[in-house]
């Protein structure tokens, strides 16, 4: 083998994405407008709800409930009345109109358990769904922490003192951010790299490679690390300036670790591309392919929904899958400030799984040139 061959062949590869706009738009879409629309656009999060308050007791507590909705989770409250609840309601002005009764101070204070009124348009289901538990909470919240003032309760013998650590504002757009990025290295790495292959086969370029004095290892080795470098430079620049600049999530742990573990990443993930390009006769038979391998590897792999609340049998199934063990990684540095000494069993199982994968991905390449022969 030449490394020289490696090269070259490299350098074409960049040539050919070149010419692809739809390839190279894709690139830009996914690590940049994708990025910021998944970790502000969470599903399950509230967002500027449109609210309104009858406050009929224009007390201290029923203040302190009003001025406690405020954004990002609702739009400011509009102060309205009774009259007019229902009407702006059925106008679709507000997705939920709080309704506190007359005498609501009073009546909590004497422990005659009040109830307020929540009304919620649900045809706005999401936010429906979400919103009146985030009102809920509020709400008990508030009013615990007047009651507690105002009576001076004895003290409990034990107080919990709670300290949030990496995420101390609780902002759901910093994990969404964080978490694109390792969805999108995956995704991209692979559908490059297999699309690179069969842009050969359906160009007919492959059978000049085959004339050519190259071995199968030198085609392999020239798409893997060429398409690897061009996800690996945009995951960068994805994470600093999107990550960080755009969406604001601090990154706790060192840029430079989490780079070198997304290059073992991308040596496992461009490996599976080529097998799948290989496998592939067509782009939209890799399309196909590509969902039935990738969805399950982005489910399963913790960036959805934390591994400990899966099976146990599905957690040791899915750490043969190498996108795992990247979640553990990139969380493990950015979100902790893990070092090497912390992670190094990650990159240890990446490398292991990538040169698992990309000998696998060589034999089957191998025997497809063979077969054009």
């Amino acid at each position: 083998m030449r490394w020289s061959h490696v090269w070259h062949l490299g350098i074409k590869e960049f040539y050919s994405l070149g010419r692809d706009p739809v390839l190279l738009v894709l690139i830009l879409y996914v690590f940049t407008f994708s990025i910021h629309s998944r970790a502000t656009s969470i599903p399950e999060t509230l967002n500027k709800a449109p609210i309104a308050v009858v406050d009929e007791d224009r007390s201290q507590l029923s203040e302190r409930i009003l001025h406690a909705l405020y954004p990002p989770y609702f739009l400011p409250p509009e102060r309205i009345d009774t009259a007019t609840m229902d009407a702006r309601m059925d106008r679709g002005l507000d997705t939920f109109a709080l309704n506190i009764p007359p005498d609501f101070e009073r009546d909590v204070m004497a422990d005659k358990k009040p109830a307020i009124q929540l009304n919620v348009d649900a045809t706005r289901m999401s936010q429906a769904f979400t919103g009146s538990g985030y009102v809920q909470t509020i709400v008990n919240e508030e009013i615990a922490a007047y009651v507690a003032r105002r009576k001076a309760q004895e003290r409990q013998p034990v107080e919990l003192s709670l300290r949030i650590r990496f995420n101390q504002e609780l902002n759901k757009s910093w994990f969404g951010g964080i978490m694109g990025i390792i969805s999108e290295v995956t995704m991209l790495s692979i559908v490059l790299t297999g699309a690179a292959l069969i842009r050969e086969r359906e160009h007919g370029t492959i059978e000049h490679l085959l004339v050519m004095p190259v071995t199968a290892l030198e085609i392999m080795l020239s798409k893997i690390w060429s398409m690897g470098l061009v996800v690996l430079v945009a995951a960068t620049l994805s994470l600093i300036f999107v990550v960080h600049y755009w969406i604001g999530a601090p990154l706790q742990g060192s840029v430079p670790l989490f780079v070198a573990g997304t290059a073992v990443h991308l040596y496992a993930t461009t490996a599976m591309g080529i097998f799948l390009g290989t496998m592939a006769r067509s782009m939209p038979q890799f399309g196909l392919l590509l969902m039935l391998i990738l969805l399950p590897l982005q489910m399963l792999s913790g960036s959805v929904t934390p591994r400990e609340s899966m099976p146990q049998f599905v957690q040791d199934v899915m750490l043969l899958a190498p996108n795992t063990h990247f979640v553990m990684l990139a969380q493990g540095i950015l979100y902790r400030g893990a070092g090497f000494d912390v992670v190094w069993p990650q990159f240890a199982a990446l490398a292991v799984i990538g040169t698992a994968l990309f000998l696998f991905s060589l034999a089957y390449f191998r025997k497809m040139l063979e077969t054009q022969q």
